[in-house]
């Protein structure tokens, strides 16, 4: 079968020491190989992990996971994608994305992402930056200046904007002024569960109008009940009130501590695919291929 998973933490898990090669995890190589045709949003998230949390994001773990990428690549297990073409290669297929902008310091250091094989980028994680604000934020001033500029840029550059994470206003206002589509990558729907991290139906109109795609996770704290049955539910919600052609898949996998009972792991995707019968093609893969596409300039 056919998939696209628009977050998964490989970087960040393989850098802390799991072995995502022999391992058995949310998420591995093995449960990925088994599936088939099979891209992965291959995330970098550039943190350091302190006693109060999460904080410095810095540019040597960047680098350190992008390493990973590339090992992995160079010993022909995973095929890097890099133009439209290598997304139509049969296996399994990474496509790098930056969470979170806090290791850039201005817009023009996108350049150097785009030289490094970055296909995507999260304008925030769970704090606000010079870019934009996030879904925590306190005060919610949505995309500034520099974060304009950098939205820009990614489109020049054929970079997707990933809005997971961000505010209501920062939602709005890069659906607005993005040449290309858009998505938000890992997220659920508010209406069915009030939760910082759920989009509301404004933000999925927004998307929506800019033609992007929206990605269901499967973290239990995000979901109207911790289940597959919970996890169904809020794509069946959004395919049937808002259509089947704006909705993925982006289940988290790798950075969440407890995913749902029914869909632990990746390899249990069928189960999806057998609830949702004649959207199954378009909610797994079809739908995030098409703005992968029509972002990606080569």
């Amino acid at each position: 079968m056919r998939l696209i998973d628009m977050h998964e933490d490989f970087g960040y898990s393989a850098s802390m020491g799991k072995d995502l090669i022999n391992g058995s995890y949310q998420s591995d190589l093995n449960q990925l190989k088994s599936i088939g045709d099979v891209t992965i949003f291959s995330v970098v998230f550039p943190a350091q992990e302190t006693l109060s949390g999460y904080s410095n994001m810095y540019f040597q773990s960047l680098i350190n996971q992008v390493k990973i990428y590339y090992k992995l690549d160079n010993e022909k297990i995973v095929s890097l994608v890099r133009k439209k073409e290598d997304l139509d290669k049969q296996g399994i297929k990474f496509l790098i994305s930056l969470e979170g902008t806090d290791v850039l310091t201005d817009p023009s250091d996108i350049y150097l992402l785009k030289e490094l094989n970055f296909k995507a980028i999260g304008l925030t994680w769970n704090y606000d930056t010079k870019f934009a604000s996030s879904c925590m934020s306190k005060k919610d001033y949505g995309l500034t200046g520099q974060g304009e500029e950098l939205v820009k840029l990614a489109n020049d550059l054929g970079i997707i904007i990933d809005l997971a994470h961000a505010s209501k206003q920062t939602v709005l206002d890069v659906s607005q002024i993005s040449k290309k589509p858009v998505i938000i990558s890992h997220t659920a729907y508010k209406k069915l569960k009030d939760h910082p991290r759920n989009v509301d139906d404004e933000e999925i109109e927004a998307v929506i109008k800019n033609k992007g795609v929206i990605g269901i996770m499967a973290w239990h704290k995000v979901l109207p009940e911790p289940t597959l049955d919970g996890y169904l539910n809020v794509i069946k919600e959004l395919g049937d009130s808002y259509g089947w052609d704006y909705i993925g898949i982006g289940t988290d996998f790798l950075g969440i501590e407890e995913t749902i009972k029914g869909f632990e792991k990746i390899s249990e995707i069928n189960k999806i695919k057998e609830v949702l019968n004649e959207n199954a093609e378009k909610v797994l893969w079809k739908n995030a291929y098409r703005v992968i596409r029509e972002n990606l300039n080569d």
